[in-house]
């Protein structure tokens, strides 16, 4: 089983559910520092409980000074972070001809926006794990998705690949602090939220394999870790196609297409 090395003082949003809740047993078990962050105060207690290297820190990550807040406790407590794994996201369909831009503010507040607030207060930390020695890191939960566009996804994977950018060229601007970035790709992981998707989720796989992958990718410090690899290379390579082709492709898949068939 995939393990981080030492004992590392470690902040995780999106811990009460899916992947996170997954890489938070994980994380736990492992006996690293985990500050767990998420909505629901109750679901945090709960995870927390009987684990004194667990430190619940609810909050809301569109809330950008309640994570300033957080930041700065998370400084009182741990000293450092030599880790954050950002993971919390959201997903919601657009069904064109009715477009909805309140539907993509939503959800780029919580994928996009909630990471960037998340990284402007994680950084001071980081660099302090730096600056004693230490080879901190950074990574955040993107998506396939991010890889290549796909109907309905106007929002849910604009904001992926958005945070995929944003990520990639923070890399470039951090190197010389050493401090290392990954961005996660994942295909379809069994999430509450992909149990609300109604279409076909090929090679689908469980949270806690989600964990697995996500572990061994952060101790190899990978920059891109993606899973399950059979789909997400196949996604990639789509991705490198000619517009025209993936114009064509894309088309087979939108919700119209499948009804006319």
């Amino acid at each position: 089983m995939a393990t981080l090395s030492g004992k590392r003082r470690i902040w995780l949003t999106g811990a009460t559910s899916g992947i996170g809740r997954a890489l938070a047993v994980r994380l736990l078990d492992q006996g690293h520092l985990v500050a767990l962050s998420g909505r629901s105060e109750t679901a945090l207690r709960s995870l927390s409980k009987g684990r004194s290297n667990a430190l619940p820190l609810p909050l809301d990550v569109t809330d950008r000074d309640a994570i300033d807040t957080a930041g700065r406790h998370l400084g009182d407590l741990f000293g450092h972070l030599d880790m954050a794994i950002l993971n919390a996201g959201t997903c919601e369909y657009l069904d064109p001809p009715h477009l909805d831009s309140a539907l993509v503010e939503r959800v780029f507040a919580v994928n996009f926006f909630g990471a960037v607030y998340c990284t402007t207060a994680a950084l001071p930390l980081l660099r302090l794990a730096r600056e004693q020695g230490g080879r901190p890191q950074l990574a955040a939960t993107s998506s396939a998705s991010a890889y290549l566009a796909l109907p309905r996804a106007e929002a849910y994977g604009a904001s992926k690949a958005a945070l995929s950018y944003y990520l990639e060229s923070l890399r470039l601007d951090l190197a010389h602090e050493g401090i290392d970035i990954s961005v996660i790709h994942p295909g379809f992981v069994a999430t509450p939220l992909t149990e609300r998707n109604d279409f076909a989720m090929p090679m689908r796989i469980s949270a806690e394999a989600a964990a697995t992958a996500i572990i061994a990718g952060l101790a190899k410090r990978r920059f891109d870790i993606h899973f399950p690899r059979r789909f997400t290379l196949g996604i990639r390579l789509l991705g490198l196609l000619p517009p025209s082709l993936r114009f064509r492709l894309g088309r087979q898949l939108a919700r119209h297409a499948a009804m006319e068939s």
